[in-house]
Formats: structure tokens, C-alpha cells, sequence
């Protein structure tokens, strides 16, 4: 018996040295090697099917090892690591997986993986544990000239087996990521804002005019608390006042369920809707604009009304009479509410960044500018701008007091988009309420325009363009300091025609925007947009050559609707993001001194792009006191406004 057990231990050892092999499990009855040793208890049933046993000759198991028997080899050897990193593990977006044994030179999958978005490149090195669970950041890769700016974010070059895997999934992912749906939206937008007709006393035209409603890629309406309509882009009141109902007991419903509606998504446009006091206001798009983004452009709506009744009057209209008929007061802005909102259809730098752009003249020369409104103001002056071509030239402001980005886009607005200013002529005194400053009484703009082609005009050439309008803008809060205003704006202008201040605003007005080319030659940039957090102000280059049309500059806007939201969305904390899309490569970079927005072309290199990218801003640094006004022109004043 003790040669028995011997026996039998030494089998046991002998299996923990070298493992037996197990047979491949197949379907078949177990057969019976011996007729010893078998019992019908040992028996197994014919299902399910199990791989056969070997009887052995062995004493019965009352002599057999207590250790129980060891399991069949693995084809995998045992780890403690959360994967292997000589384990490659593939996962698809239909939930299968597909594993295979990676080597130093990845070879490409069987079939294409859309599951990377922005990324277009991965770095998995042989050897890190964390290689199957690391998590790539959307950046990008350059030399070591960006590496000043860019810090860490920048790295090696990708393996040559993702080289290889990314010349394969380049076409699958351009055309899943920028989907033709976009070309659809976009085909006709240049009708975009004709004019829809007035619905005719019998109403015969009224399903023509309601397509042409819907054929709108952007609406915006506003309405009372009663259900009252104040304002709507595109058609008259008769022929959606059926649609401003549904909107109306939509946002009432969930009002009376304690739960604010702030948005919704159909028919394959996004619904926002804002609160404000008595006033709800409706945002529709299709053009792939954030709830964010939209949400500015409405409280820009908001701020249009504010600058016409204040906010007390609003509040004291409603608090009598909750189903007043705003439009009464309001009449005459319609205008500028249309202009406002045309401006975000084709697409607003200024609303979108929350920032001014200035005229970029040299240092000396504005300071020159600067000194001659500080030396010629008067004491009722509270602000005084001179604008050109829609871009701040120069600002003369009270100590600790500052204009917000909205106010001087109310402004702007009002003197270059709506035609109603100066169609009264080049002199104009304006009673209007600058909610960023004050939204509780009003101010008083002088505006007087002067033409820096005057000279061209007595020649018999008329047609001045919006970019050659040059303005000067005196704010008091004083009514009755017109005269004292227009007196300064006579003794400015003199002053900088003798200095030639003037002559130096009509060179940059004609010269226009600066190209990419003129900052980084030779570079795959088309445009860009700087912007610095500071100075809450920003600079970009002129829309020629790739973006001259409507259509070409509501896509580049579209673009940077797109890096904008993906840098600034809640929880987000993006440093560099790339996007790549079928029509351009782009890019956004964030630091907390300033924000920067990059196109190229379709086929432009990353790491150029990053290297261009970079130069951009080691540019706007050099360039700050050209491109921005810093600080500006301040003086020591009363502040009082007229309730």
C-alpha cells in the first residue's frame, strides 16, 4: 500500500512539473478504458457533452491523495497587472471585442475603429503596465520650438503601426465625424434672411409663407408670461401666433410643475428658452450653436429691450398690468432687435468671445489719440470712443469704471448693423440705457460720423462701406449737455487733424485686417482668432481669401461655435483640444492669459498646425500694445445717470 501512495504522489509531483495535455472537449459518450474501477456512479450522462476521462487502474479513492485534482493549463498565465500590455484588446462600438497579441509593431486591426473622435493618433509604449487603460488627452504634437508654450502637452511621434492604422481609418472617420447633414443646413443660406410676406386678408397664402417659416435655419421669438407676443425674427404675428401658443403652454407646464424648462431638441433643431422677470425669450437653431452660446445671444436680445425702457419701467409695465402689449413701448427697435439677431445667424465674433476688437495702430499713435480726448473733454463727459469700421480706435473712461463687451455691442449695433442712426444724418443724440453699466436709468450718446474719404466723395464716388465709417461717440449722463458734447467733438476733430491722428485711423481703415501671412509666412493657417483674457479683447485676421462669401464665413463661425463649446462646457477642463472635420483642421488652446482659435486646411499637418499655433501667440505677446487697448485713456469724474 505504501508503494501505492508513493506511486501516487510521485504522479501528483510529476503533474505540478511538467502539466499534462488536455483533450480538446468534443461531443461523445466517455469511454471506459478498464472494466476495473468503474461504478455507475462514475458513469456521466451522454448531455450535456463533456470531455472523456481516463480510468486509471489505480486502489480505490479511499487510497488516493486528498489533493484535489489540478485544473487543465491555461492558454494565458497568470497576472496581477489589470491587463497586459502584450495583450492587445480591440473594442467596438457594437459592444465585441477582438484580443490579439501585440507586438513592437502594431499591426492594424480587421476592421475599422470610429470610437476615437479627435484623436487621431494613440502612443502605447511596450512595457507600461497602464498602457491598455491610459487615457490620451485631445492635444497635439510638435517640435521643440512650441515646446515653450505648449509645455508638456506636446510629445514624440506615434509608432509606425499606428502610421499604418491611421492612413486606413483616415477616410472611415473624416466622413463619420463631419456628417453631409451639414452641407443640407447650409446649401441656401444665403436666403436666410429674405424677408416672408405679410399673410394676405383671405389667407390663401398662408401654407407657402408657413414653409418658408420652416425653411428658417434660426428663429427668435419673445414673449410675455401671459402668452403675449413682443418680437419674432421671420413672419408676422397672424401667421405664427398658433406657434407662439405651443411654445407658451410648453414653458407654462413645466412652470407649474415647480421645473423650469431651459431646452429642448426637435425636429432636428434646439429649442433654449430664458426667463427674464416677465419676458420669456426663444431661441431656435439648426445651426449646432451650444445652449451656452445661444443663451448669450438671448440675454444680448434682453439687453437691446433694457436699453429702450430700463428696467424699472419694464417691471413697473408688468407689475400693473400683466398682459400689457410691449409692443407699443418697443416700437421703433424692431430694427435694431433684427439687426442683433441677424448678426448671430451670420455669426458674431464679439458675442461669441465676449470681447472687442480694436483697430491696430501703433502705440505711440493711440497714446497721441488718447491725450487729445483727455485735453478737449468736457465736464458732463462720462465716456468718450472713437470707433472705426466697427473696431475701438481709443476710449477715454472714469477711474475704477469700465464698459462691458455687451454695452458697446448694443452700441455698435446700433450705429454700424441698423441703418436708422445714420440715415438722420452724421449728427445724432441718442437717449439709451447701458445695462452693463446701469440698467436701472439712462445715459445720453451724442454720435457724430465723419467720413475719411471725403475727398473721394467730392470726386463723384459715393457708396462708403461699413468698414471706412469712423465715429465719434460722447456719453454724459447730463440731458442737457448736447452742446457742450458737440463742442468737444468740433475741437477733437481739429486736434487730430493737426496732429495727424486722422490721417494715421484712414491709413489702418484702408489698409484693412492684417493677413495670416503677415505673421507666420508660409504657414497652413487660414485664419485664427486671439483673444486676450485680460484685456477682454480680441484680434483676427482678414476673411480673405478662403472666406470672402456669406456661406464660407457662417462655416468658419460654425467652426469656432464648435472648439468654443468644446473648451467651455461645464466640467471641462480642456487645455488644448484638436478637431479634425472633412473641410479643416483645427485647433483650440486655452491658458488663463489667453485664448486662441486655429483653422487649416483639410490636410494640414498637426504638428505644423501646433507650430503655426504657436508662433500666433508668441506674436500677440510681442504685438499686445498694437492689437489691444491697455487700460486706455482714464480721468477722475462724477457718475450719476438720469432715473
Amino acid at each position: 500500500m505504501s508503494n501505492v501512495i508513493k506511486s501516487e504522489a510521485e504522479s501528483t509531483s510529476g503533474r505540478s512539473e511538467e502539466p499534462r495535455k488536455v483533450d480538446i472537449p468534443s461531443i461523445a459518450l466517455p469511454r471506459q478504458d478498464s472494466e476495473q474501477g468503474t461504478s455507475k456512479e462514475e458513469k456521466r450522462p451522454p448531455l450535456p457533452p463533456r470531455p472523456s476521462r481516463r480510468v486509471s487502474n489505480a486502489p480505490p479513492a479511499i487510497f488516493s491523495s486528498t489533493k484535489s485534482p489540478t485544473r487543465p493549463r491555461l492558454q494565458s498565465t497568470a497576472t496581477t497587472a489589470v491587463s497586459r500590455t502584450d495583450i492587445h484588446t480591440q473594442s467596438f462600438e457594437d459592444g465585441s471585442r477582438e484580443t490579439s497579441a501585440a507586438s513592437k509593431q502594431l499591426s492594424p486591426p480587421t476592421r475599422p475603429w470610429t470610437g476615437w473622435g479627435s484623436i487621431r493618433r494613440l502612443k502605447i509604449h511596450d512595457g507600461d503596465d497602464s498602457a491598455s487603460i491610459r487615457s490620451y488627452a485631445p492635444t497635439i504634437e510638435a517640435g521643440a520650438d512650441a515646446e515653450s508654450l505648449l509645455g508638456d502637452v506636446l510629445g514624440p511621434e506615434p509608432t509606425s503601426g499606428w502610421n499604418i492604422l491611421n492612413g486606413q481609418l483616415e477616410e472611415t472617420e473624416l466622413q463619420q465625424r463631419d456628417s453631409p447633414d451639414n452641407e443640407v443646413v447650409l446649401h441656401d443660406f444665403d436666403q436666410e434672411f429674405d424677408e416672408i410676406e405679410c399673410l394676405d386678408s383671405l389667407g390663401s397664402n398662408e401654407e407657402d409663407l408657413l414653409n418658408q417659416w420652416k425653411s428658417k435655419r434660426k428663429h427668435f421669438l419673445i414673449l410675455s408670461s401671459a402668452g403675449k407676443p413682443i418680437y419674432n425674427r421671420h413672419g408676422d404675428d397672424n401667421l405664427i401666433s398658433g406657434y407662439i401658443g405651443v411654445v407658451q403652454t410648453i414653458i407654462s407646464f413645466y412652470e407649474g410643475a415647480q421645473d423650469r424648462l431651459k431646452g429642448f431638441t426637435a425636429g432636428g433643431a434646439r429649442f433654449v428658452i430664458m426667463a427674464q422677470g416677465p419676458l420669456y425669450l426663444v431661441a431656435i437653431s439648426k445651426l449646432g450653436e451650444s445652449d451656452s452660446q445661444l443663451r448669450v445671444q438671448l440675454e444680448a436680445l434682453y439687453m437691446q429691450i433694457l436699453s429702450t425702457l430700463t428696467l424699472p419701467n419694464l417691471t413697473h409695465i408688468f407689475s400693473n398690468r400683466p398682459s400689457t402689449d410691449l409692443r407699443r413701448p418697443l416700437q421703433g427697435t424692431e430694427p435694431l432687435l433684427s439687426a442683433l439677431a441677424d448678426s448671430f445667424t451670420r455669426g458674431s465674433v464679439p458675442t461669441l468671445f465676449s470681447a472687442l476688437e480694436c483697430l491696430k495702430i501703433r502705440k505711440s499713435h493711440r497714446d497721441v489719440i488718447n491725450d487729445t480726448l483727455l485735453h478737449k473733454r468736457c465736464e458732463s463727459l462720462l465716456y468718450g470712443l472713437v470707433v472705426a469700421g466697427g473696431r475701438l480706435v481709443s476710449v477715454v473712461r472714469p477711474r475704477r469704471h469700465s464698459l462691458h463687451p455687451s454695452d458697446l455691442q448694443l452700441v455698435f449695433n446700433m450705429l454700424f448693423e441698423a441703418e436708422g442712426v445714420k440715415a438722420g444724418g452724421g449728427e445724432n443724440w441718442i437717449p439709451l440705457c447701458l445695462p452693463g453699466f446701469n440698467k436701472n436709468g439712462y445715459l445720453y450718446m451724442y454720435v457724430s460720423f465723419i467720413d475719411p474719404r471725403e475727398e473721394e466723395k467730392s470726386a463723384g464716388r459715393d457708396g462708403v462701406s461699413r468698414q471706412d465709417e469712423v465715429a465719434i461717440l460722447l456719453i454724459s449722463a447730463n440731458k442737457e449737455s448736447f452742446y457742450d458734447l458737440r463742442q468737444m467733438r468740433d475741437d477733437v476733430v481739429e486736434e487730430l487733424e493737426k496732429n495727424c491722428s486722422m490721417v494715421i485711423i484712414k491709413s489702418a481703415i484702408q489698409k484693412g485686417r492684417y493677413s495670416v501671412t503677415d505673421i507666420v509666412p508660409g504657414t497652413v493657417l487660414q485664419h485664427f482668432i486671439y483673444k486676450s483674457r485680460a484685456n477682454v479683447q480680441f484680434t483676427m485676421p482678414s476673411y480673405e481669401p478662403q472666406y470672402t462669401t456669406l456661406l464660407a464665413r457662417r462655416r468658419l463661425l460654425s467652426l469656432y461655435h464648435t472648439l468654443h463649446a468644446a473648451v467651455h462646457t461645464k466640467n471641462a477642463h480642456l487645455k488644448v483640444h484638436h478637431c479634425i472635420s472633412r473641410d479643416a483642421v483645427s485647433l483650440a488652446w486655452v491658458t488663463p492669459l489667453f485664448e486662441l482659435y486655429c483653422v487649416a486646411g483639410p490636410n494640414s499637418n498637426r504638428n505644423a498646425l501646433a507650430q503655426n499655433a504657436n508662433k500666433v501667440a508668441q506674436w500677440a505677446r510681442r504685438e499686445e500694445e498694437r492689437i489691444f487697448i491697455i487700460g486706455g485713456a482714464v480721468c477722475a469724474m462724477r457718475i450719476t445717470a438720469q432715473l
